[in-house]
């Protein structure tokens, strides 16, 4: 059987109470997504589990509490390569 691609986008901001949703789908949705991050220089982390999570939360929305730590491992990864792009 064939996995269909996921994919989400997350915004956060120091402010924010939980990280957004602002985009998620599956296959040609899940295509744009990726590539509209590529174009932005927009960092992208590849979880096959977090993307089948965060495909369920509708845009728009805050973060499941339950997907606080994984979410939040994914955030300090992005603010790492962030940090070292500046040096």
């Amino acid at each position: 059987m064939n996995k269909r691609k996921r994919a989400a986008a997350l915004r956060y901001e120091q402010g924010y109470q939980s990280p957004m949703v602002t985009a998620a789908g599956m296959g040609h949705v899940a295509d744009k997504i990726l590539q509209n991050a590529e174009e932005n220089n927009v960092p992208i982390v590849y979880d096959e589990q977090l993307s089948n999570l965060l495909t369920n939360v509708d845009v728009g929305e805050a973060i499941p509490f339950e997907l606080y730590d994984a979410v939040a491992k994914v955030i300090a990864y992005v603010m790492d390569i962030d940090k070292n792009m500046k040096k």
